[in-house]
């Protein structure tokens, strides 16, 4: 599909999570109506509760819209530039939604390709399509560099040894199946080739991924929280990193 870049365009990466955007709206509305009947009814003594409830979800509220929308541009800003990318590399990114991470590793690359493969629900991402994507890549300049694919993370249509570099955010902590989220970090490293490099980024089960990628026999498997720019709320649902390499299969080992 070619898709032209229409006038004064920009690209468009929605919000994570929408639901959660949408529940915390509700818990506010009902907790200043709440507030406001409580206060005319028993005065403020007691009136305060529901204001400081709706307080509450509004920062809650505030700090995933900015990591949605601000925060995760700049951590990741960051951890590309980590990866000192020669502009060659074949890249895979896992649950790439509308493109933020996968675009971001094209503007990398000269003679490389950046693949992105989502299952494309709207429950992860708002707005979440393929076309979508594929007008983003066009507005950044990158569609020539970019193929993206419908595909479960839990089993890659890709062969073996496949990539250089495989990059994965806010997506696999989604898959809900039991030991699905294992079964998507055997198939990232799984696609990696001998020396390939494995960028997780996730809120939830981290520890489970890097006690994973151990058990496969990755090499310098790592693991660092991201800071307060990528904070879903709080410290609570604070983000983290984990890094890992494939190691060589030496002769005899399998």
């Amino acid at each position: 599909m070619v898709v032209s870049k229409p006038r004064d365009a920009r690209a468009r990466y929605g919000v994570d999570g929408p639901p959660i955007l949408l529940g915390l709206a509700g818990v506010v509305v009902v907790a200043l109506g709440a507030g406001i009947w409580v206060t005319a009814g028993l005065g403020v003594v007691w009136g305060w509760i529901p204001f400081a409830v709706a307080g509450a979800m509004l920062l809650w509220g505030g700090f995933h819209l900015y990591a949605t929308l601000r925060g995760k541009f700049e951590v990741w800003t960051g951890l590309l530039e980590e990866l000192c990318l020669g502009g060659d590399e074949q890249i895979l990114d896992l649950g790439c939604g509308r493109g933020a991470v996968l675009l971001m590793a094209a503007r990398h690359l000269t003679t490389g390709r950046a693949v992105g493969v989502d299952l494309w629900r709207w429950v992860d991402q708002s707005g979440n399509t393929i076309e979508a994507t594929e007008r983003n890549a066009v507005v950044e300049g990158v569609r020539d560099r970019v193929e993206l694919r419908t595909a479960d993370m839990t089993d890659l249509p890709f062969p073996d040894e496949q990539f250089d570099v495989v990059l994965s955010s806010l997506a696999i902590h989604n898959i809900k199946a039991d030991g699905g989220q294992r079964r998507a970090v055997e198939e990232a490293l799984r696609v990696l080739r001998p020396d390939g490099r494995l960028m997780i980024v996730d809120i939830e089960a981290v520890g489970s991924y890097q006690r994973w990628l151990l058990e496969r026999g990755a090499g310098d498997v790592r693991r660092r929280c991201l800071g307060w720019r990528m904070w879903w709320g709080g410290p609570w649902l604070a983000t983290s990193v984990v890094t890992a390499v494939k190691r060589a299969e030496r002769p005899g080992t399998r």
